[in-house]
């Protein structure tokens, strides 16, 4: 059911002062209306959903489009536009009102994701991994001490980060070498995580660690660390071909004390919830995918729009039509995967198989529309002057982090062999 505007929370009561609302649905990206309020289809967003894509446009492109070259040449995040994520009410979509949060939905926080990708994948990576991993781990496992504790924080002020990998596990994310000691009321962590999201900006952090390695997997816990917890400190800052606003770090964990309420669902639960978190965050990851191959479609073809060569716009060469009408319908065609995937995750239906496909499809679609697009502007599209080239380099990870391709592959041609076995 959708909630009127005066349900929602007074920060996304003064989000809707940013742009109209509309009383109707509207297609996600095209502008027709659907006059029938009551459907509901993966191509439609409801009211609330729309009053998000809205304000983010606005915010997107007021508060974060100005910076975005300087942010990639310096591999820096303005503090300034983190706090307007939080002043906006965008990383704490999900958590519920009474802890500070926009008390919203999962689709939601995808086309929150998508539409700050249009503009940036590095912001958008970082409400992605605030929203889809670590927010959403909490809300799915956390207990009530952790839900009053962390909640607050993470919808008013503190980043969060999501710490599983390792120099020595990537796509074998199990075989962590992280180690968590009971010692009275604490666990005591001793390790290192490799490649960690947000990690430079981050106040918490969500840690798998093993607790007994004669366990294997189900030794894996969840602990929720704090920046401020004794042990805790920061490595390499990691240099990198895109997202490079992103703070991409290593997390050191010496002699680290965790109070054991601090362990998230129960001891050995930590490959569960990492199983059920990545399922759901790698939806968000191919909602950011979508947002790049938008926005450097969107960048491309304004300038095809005005350039001309052999006295017509580029636009208008019958050759040039043909490519850029197949990388609309391929971005459609990834936006109808990643909004399925999303709804049916909301709407508590099995997703993992769509997920898988959404962040496959979304990825390669992004990395293909972007080349093209650096092409299309020719060489002025292989200079940092045009952000054609930001938005290639930035599509990359999309085939890489929260599960690569092959990863991807697999996991739905399990799922497609087990229909015939």
């Amino acid at each position: 059911m959708m909630r009127s505007v005066n349900s929602l929370t007074p920060r996304l009561r003064n989000a809707a002062k940013l742009a109209p609302l509309s009383n109707q649905r509207t297609y996600i990206h095209t502008t027709k209306v659907l006059s029938d309020s009551s459907r509901r289809t993966p191509l439609t967003l409801n009211e609330e959903e729309s009053m998000f894509q809205d304000q983010v446009k606005k915010f997107a492109a007021e508060k974060i489009a100005p910076y975005v070259k300087e942010m990639d040449r310096d591999s820096q995040m303005r503090p300034e536009i983190i706090s307007g994520l939080f002043e906006q009410g965008l990383m704490g979509i999900e958590i519920p009102d009474k802890f500070g949060g926009s008390g919203s939905s999962f689709v939601s926080a995808c086309v929150v994701v998508e539409e700050i990708a249009k503009v940036d994948a590095s912001v958008a990576v970082c409400v992605d991994v605030q929203n889809t991993l670590v927010n959403n781990a909490i809300n799915n496992w956390g207990s009530d001490h952790i839900k009053e504790k962390i909640f607050p924080l993470l919808a008013q002020k503190s980043v969060g980060s999501f710490c599983l990998s390792e120099s020595g596990s990537g796509s074998d994310a199990f075989a962590l070498k992280t180690k968590a000691e009971a010692k009275g009321d604490y666990f005591v962590l001793n390790g290192s995580k490799c490649w960690i999201t947000n990690a430079g900006e981050a106040d918490v952090f969500l840690v798998m660690a093993n607790v007994d390695f004669s366990l294997g997997y189900k030794g894996i816990t969840a602990f929720i660390v704090e920046k401020s917890n004794p042990g805790l400190s920061l490595g390499k800052k990691e240099d990198k071909l895109g997202i490079r606003a992103s703070s991409t770090r290593e997390v050191i964990l010496t002699d680290c004390q965790v109070h054991k309420s601090m362990v998230l669902g129960k001891v050995g639960d930590g490959y569960k919830i990492a199983i059920q978190t990545l399922n759901e965050g790698r939806i968000g990851i191919a909602a950011q995918m979508i947002g790049v191959a938008q926005g450097a479609y969107d960048f491309a073809l304004q300038y095809m729009h005005t350039r001309q060569q052999f006295g017509k716009r580029i636009a208008d060469f019958q050759g040039m039509q043909f490519q850029y009408a197949q990388a609309a319908t391929e971005i459609e065609a990834a936006r109808l995967l990643v909004y399925n995937a999303a709804r049916l995750k909301q709407d508590k239906l099995p997703f993992v198989t769509q997920a898988a496909m959404a962040k496959l499809y979304s990825s390669q679609v992004a990395n293909k529309v972007a080349g093209q697009c650096v092409e299309w502007l020719g060489g002025v599209g292989y200079t940092k002057d045009f952000l054609a080239e930001k938005y290639f380099r930035d599509a990359k990870i999309g085939q890489i982090y929260e599960g690569t391709s092959n990863i991807q592959l697999l996991t739905i041609a399990k799922a497609m062999s087990s229909r015939y076995n």
